[in-house]
């Protein structure tokens, strides 16, 4: 059973930042980006001077130096920032590494650091609260931890910062959570907690149940699984713009009757990475108190392999009435999410958002750190890029190009679910999604990966929070005021 504990706020004790200290008990805390190195060293009393050069430090990205005193204490510690462009914009990955490079103790940004920009103090408190996630929940931890806390930054909006390291928190740790301990009941109960927290109203179509609301497509995907599919709806807020999410959450996928190889299912346990995204990203909007009206849907299923599982040539009823032709078992994550779609689009949201991890193909495009992003509305695709950029939270715009819709023509119903062409899997996924939103509904959906393949500072190996703060910073913009940065 997935624990309570992930569901609420990131707490401040995990969070690595604490309230002013006394004189004296604190360390100085210095920026130095390459450009800088040789102003900087030649201000630099002779000892540091030298021990700087003895340490051959040349101010790369992550780099941490640490200038002595007599007796050995640190004096000061020096975070290199490597090649910075001219107008770049201060970046929280800049600072993730310190909590894990530095020795125990309570560090503090110098004045000068300000210099760079309003926006350091808030990257600087939120890559530091990067920088001390881990997910150690199944591991018995020997040794001492580390003990290393930062003052909490000038001029930066505490309530703003916890939010996002909570939303980001909540969404790696549902990510990296094993499907043993996180059924489509398991997140389903998440998702009531998260709602509870904020007065959200929470509604669930559990098995049969999802027959009578016609989502027939969610039904036929997760009907061989121990556990029932289901379909999770929270509402929250009474005034303001309709807003969606719709998340995919597939908590594992052994790719049904087209069985994947061992390999391709190894990592499965992430494949609710959308719906993870979805209520992080649900959770920042009614932290924040946004002026809207927010509506969630899950789609919360296995695809597990059965007597009943669904098979490749069944011919799928959905909501919104159209056929679907199984061409692959594997495609399911589109099932689930056209009855979701459809179910969302009948309210005619003024934003509409899915977010999933629907296909290989956009890896390939674009590996696993850029996720990938389709909209009918272009405008509302680059104000999402634009979002992305200011949240160094990347998302990149692929076309909905209509000259592949003949691709997912089919002899017997309306629609394949996958195409037999090799070519151009993420476009024909967003163009089947496409299939069950209205013309006049401004939607956009997220393929991504939830999950960095190599170890990085503020990014271990695992789940990954992805989109969530483009999202948002999109929302803050457009329904919302934001808040001090």
């Amino acid at each position: 059973m997935f624990p309570d504990t992930t569901a609420e706020t990131f707490t401040t004790d995990r969070l690595p930042l604490v309230d002013a200290v006394a004189s004296g008990e604190s360390t100085e805390l210095e920026l130095v980006d390459e450009a800088g190195l040789a102003a900087w060293e030649a201000a630099l009393p002779t000892p540091w001077r030298q021990w700087a050069q003895v340490n051959s430090f040349r101010a790369e990205r992550h780099r941490v130096l640490l200038l002595p005193e007599a007796g050995g204490r640190v004096a000061r510690a020096v975070l290199g920032l490597g090649r910075v462009a001219a107008g770049e914009r201060c970046s929280p990955w800049w600072f993730a590494a310190l909590p894990e490079r530095l020795p125990n103790g309570v560090y503090v940004l110098r004045e000068a650091a300000y210099s760079r920009g309003t926006e350091v103090a808030a990257a600087f408190a939120l890559g530091v609260g990067f920088g001390r996630y881990r997910f150690d929940r199944y591991r018995q931890l020997t040794g001492t931890p580390r003990e290393v806390r930062f003052v909490w930054p000038a001029r930066v909006d505490h309530a703003r910062i916890r939010r996002l390291a909570s939303a980001d928190a909540l969404a790696r740790d549902l990510v990296n959570t094993p499907a043993e301990d996180l059924s489509p009941a398991d997140l389903a109960g998440v998702a009531a907690r998260v709602g509870a927290r904020f007065g959200a109203r929470l509604q669930q179509w559990v098995g049969d149940e999802l027959l009578a609301q016609r989502c027939y497509a969610i039904h036929a995907v997760g009907r061989a699984a121990a556990v029932a599919p289901r379909l999770v709806e929270l509402r929250w807020g009474h005034r303001g713009p309709r807003v969606t999410l719709v998340g995919k959450g597939v908590c594992f996928d052994t790719g049904g009757l087209d069985l994947k190889p061992s390999s391709g299912m190894a990592l499965m346990k992430k494949d609710m990475g959308g719906a993870a995204m979805a209520l992080a990203l649900a959770s920042l909007v009614m932290d924040a108190g946004l002026p809207v009206q927010l509506r969630v849907l899950l789609p919360l299923v296995e695809n597990a392999i059965g007597g009943n599982a669904f098979r490749p040539g069944d011919v799928l009823r959905t909501r919104k009435g159209i056929t679907v032709e199984v061409t692959n078992t594997d495609a399911e994550g589109r099932l689930v999410l056209a009855d979701a779609l459809s179910m969302a689009d009948e309210e005619q949201p003024d934003l509409l958002v899915d977010l999933a991890t629907l296909t290989g193909a956009a890896r390939v495009a674009l590996g696993p750190e850029v996720p990938a992003l389709f909209s009918n509305d272009r405008e509302l695709a680059r104000a999402a890029v634009a979002a992305g950029e200011a949240a160094h939270d990347p998302l990149w715009e692929l076309p909905l190009w209509p000259g592949y819709e003949d691709e997912l023509g089919s002899r017997v119903a309306d629609m394949v679910n996958a195409s037999a062409n090799g070519f151009a899997g993420a476009v024909l996924g967003a163009l089947f999604l496409k299939r069950f939103v209205g013309e006049g509904t401004r939607w956009l959906h997220l393929d991504l990966y939830a999950w960095n393949p190599k170890e990085r500072p503020g990014r271990p190996v695992g789940a990954e929070a992805q989109g969530v703060r483009a999202l948002f910073g999109l929302l803050e913009a457009r329904y919302g005021t934001p808040g001090p940065a």
